[in-house]
């Protein structure tokens, strides 16, 4: 068996046109969908990841505000400027891109975005309505891998069983909550899990979301299991890889992502449709 890839690029594409019809729409009723992105110190890899996001906001046919800030920036002036964003009724989505820097506390900041402006679904509020299925901004790539996973035809999991392999707030528990709304019977391990080869072999859907390159090996892989690989990891040769052994998976799997090109695009889509509904949701 050699799986079928779940191609997360032409998926996102897509997706992306659909965003900009609808965006079209609602500018030609006088509202600009408008995402405002906050980068605060000089990461490279996040300054590559605002690049992204704001480009594809443009090619939308939606406006981006986008705010660089030195490493110094105090947290009190970053929650004050989020409050100004959360006034500022031009401004639907409002993300902040992490990690920031040490001497400002992450959750404070996701705390100060208004859910209803809360496009990355981190909010407290947000999570919670996720918890027990009420209509929210949902974190955007868990929210991709359902619409893949719904692509290839498993929108209803009733009688599977889903392994989560990441337990943060980000991937994780997101990812779980959403595939238990999917009917799945859902186990959420990590990298410490005891007998964790074993527990992923149960997997009729697989979702590695670990953070360590090629983790998951063919032992772990359920022969026919869709296996999403959430990971991005830069080897010493400067080449991506996910937390998947995408070569020895793919010999086992039905379905499978690839990295890159699988959940990455994925995710900036679903950046983009929750920009859309935050948009339409406070018009």
């Amino acid at each position: 068996m050699t799986a079928r890839l779940i191609d997360g690029k032409a998926l996102a594409a897509q997706m992306r046109a659909e965003v900009a019809e609808r965006a079209a729409a609602l500018r030609a009723t006088g509202r600009l969908p408008t995402l405002a992105v906050i980068l605060v110190g000089a990461d490279p890899a996040s300054q590559v990841y605002v690049r992204n996001k704001i480009a594809a906001c443009e090619q939308a046919g939606m406006r981006s505000l986008h705010e660089t800030y030195g490493a110094e920036l105090r947290e009190a002036e970053l929650l004050a400027r989020i409050h100004a964003l959360n006034q500022d009724d031009s401004v639907h989505g409002i993300l902040v891109q992490l990690p920031l820097p040490a001497h400002i506390h992450a959750q404070r900041v996701i705390e100060a975005i208004s859910p209803r402006k809360d496009v990355d679904g981190f909010h407290v509020a947000n999570a919670g309505a996720l918890m027990v299925g009420r209509p929210g901004l949902r974190p955007c790539t868990p929210l991709g891998c359902v619409r893949m996973l719904e692509h290839i035809g498993l929108g209803d999991l009733r009688g599977r069983h889903a392994v989560v392999v990441g337990r943060s707030n980000i991937v994780g528990k997101p990812m779980a909550m959403l595939l238990l709304g999917m009917n799945a019977t859902v186990t959420i391990a990590h990298s410490g899990t005891p007998d964790l080869a074993e527990t992923c072999r149960r997997a009729d859907v697989l979702v590695a979301a670990v953070g360590r390159a090629r983790m998951i090996g063919a032992d772990m892989i359920k022969p026919g299991a869709a296996v999403l690989d959430v990971g991005i990891n830069r080897l010493e040769d400067g080449k991506l890889c996910g937390d998947v052994d995408f070569e020895a998976a793919r010999e086992l799997a039905g379905w499978i992502t690839p990295v890159p090109g699988g959940v990455g695009p994925m995710t900036i889509a679903m950046l983009l449709s929750n920009t859309l509904q935050a948009c339409e949701q406070l018009a």
